[in-house]
Formats: C-alpha cells, sequence, structure tokens
C-alpha cells in the first residue's frame, strides 16, 4: 500500500505517513491547499511521478459553519463549495486519466447532510447534497472506462472539524453528548469506521459497486428531525 497524504497541515500529514510505514506501507506528504488552482495538477503529478499511477482517490477535504438562508453570505457560500465541492471535482478532472489507465476507484466523503436537511448548516447542506449528485454523474461519465466513483456520508464522527467551525470544548462536549440522542446506535462515530469503509470500496471486493452514497451514521438518516 502507497499514500499520498494531501493537506495543509504538515504535521498531521506527517503523523498519517507514519501510521502507514508503521502497517508496512509506504506514504508521502505533500502540503497543499486544494483549492488552490494549480493544486490538483501537482497533487497527480506527484502520485503518477512517485507510484507510477493513481489506483485511488479519497477526496477527504472539508469544512462545516453555522448559518441560515437569510444571514448567509456569499463569501460563506463560496468557501463552503470550493473546499467542499470544487476541490473535489476538479480532483477528479485531474486524475480521471492515471484513474482509467488502473481502473482505479474514487471515494468522496459527504456526509448524512447530503440526503437530510438540518437547520443552521445551509451552506454546508447544500454542499454534500452536490457531492452526492457529482458521485452519481462522475460514475456514469467513468464507467465506460471501468472507474468506480462513491460517496460515504458520515453522520456525526469524533474529528476536528466542528472544533474548526468554532466550538469551544465545551461546546463540542454537549454536541457529542447529545448526538447520542441524534443516532439511533447511541453514539458518535469513529474515523476508523469510516476509514474502513472507504477501504472496502476502494478495494476489488467492491468492484461492482459505483455511484453509491452510503450511510456510515449509527442510522442517524432512518431518523426524523428531533
Amino acid at each position: 500500500m502507497a499514500v499520498l497524504a494531501v493537506g495543509r497541515n504538515a504535521e498531521a500529514l506527517l503523523a498519517v505517513c507514519d501510521l502507514v510505514v508503521a502497517d508496512g506501507g509506504e506514504a508521502e506528504a505533500v502540503v497543499a491547499d486544494v483549492t488552490d488552482a494549480d493544486a490538483p495538477r501537482q497533487i497527480v503529478e506527484h502520485a503518477t511521478t512517485k507510484w507510477g499511477g493513481v489506483d485511488a482517490l479519497v477526496n477527504g477535504a472539508g469544512i462545516i459553519a453555522s448559518g441560515r438562508v437569510a444571514d448567509t453570505a456569499d463569501d460563506a457560500f463560496d468557501a463552503m463549495m470550493d473546499v467542499n465541492l470544487r476541490a473535489s471535482f476538479r480532483l477528479i478532472r485531474e486524475a480521471t486519466p492515471a484513474l482509467m489507465a488502473r481502473k482505479g476507484s474514487v471515494v468522496n466523503v459527504s456526509s448524512v447532510a447530503g440526503t437530510r436537511s438540518f437547520p443552521g448548516v445551509l451552506a454546508y447542506c447544500v454542499s454534500k447534497a452536490a457531492v452526492d449528485q457529482l458521485t452519481r454523474c462522475a460514475a456514469l461519465d467513468l464507467a465506460p472506462h471501468g472507474v468506480r466513483v462513491n460517496a460515504v456520508n458520515p453522520g456525526v464522527v469524533v474529528t476536528n472539524l466542528h472544533r474548526r467551525s468554532g466550538m469551544d470544548e465545551a461546546r463540542y462536549a454537549a454536541f457529542l453528548e447529545h448526538s447520542k440522542a441524534t443516532h439511533p446506535l447511541g453514539r458518535p462515530g469513529t474515523p476508523e469506521e469510516v476509514a474502513e469503509l472507504i477501504a472496502f470500496l476502494v478495494s476489488p471486493a467492491s468492484g461492482w459497486i459505483t455511484g453509491e452514497t452510503i450511510a456510515i451514521d449509527g442510522g442517524r438518516h432512518l431518523t426524523c428531525l428531533r
């Protein structure tokens, strides 16, 4: 296994690389902002130069912010779309020739907010719904070339996503506690659980699955707002 880890935080990327190497794989870090104009070319070029091609692309960059329809500014809406949607689209487009050469796979990290509406996070919900449609459309476009495209749709997962949206530790702790009630299985998820599903979707074992948006949310998508 060889992994090219991409992100803005060099320290976090190196930690990921250390985990991959400890598991017997190869890893290299590329510090980049996926919204930069030349980032897709640099990322794909780095992977193909280092390892000769691309077997899988995982679009995991994402941000969340509060905002209702009446108070979401244009720049906030655009920033959400740039990171959550446009960056994924541009990376898929750039990687398409390399993915076709190896009949590879794409996994987009979406959200339960792509399939269900939640108040107070309008731009986030819209961006993730668009990621789901991007997944389906790209799956149809690339299927004749043997490239599969799927999405995972997590519920609340214990990461830094919500902290970076402005939640302090007290609010975040209360949010996680509330998540026990909003997820039928009674808890938020872990990054490892989502990663295992992604690993399955890029593996040969899932070779007849494409265009799917797969809930991994402790049953949250089954519930009504409360």
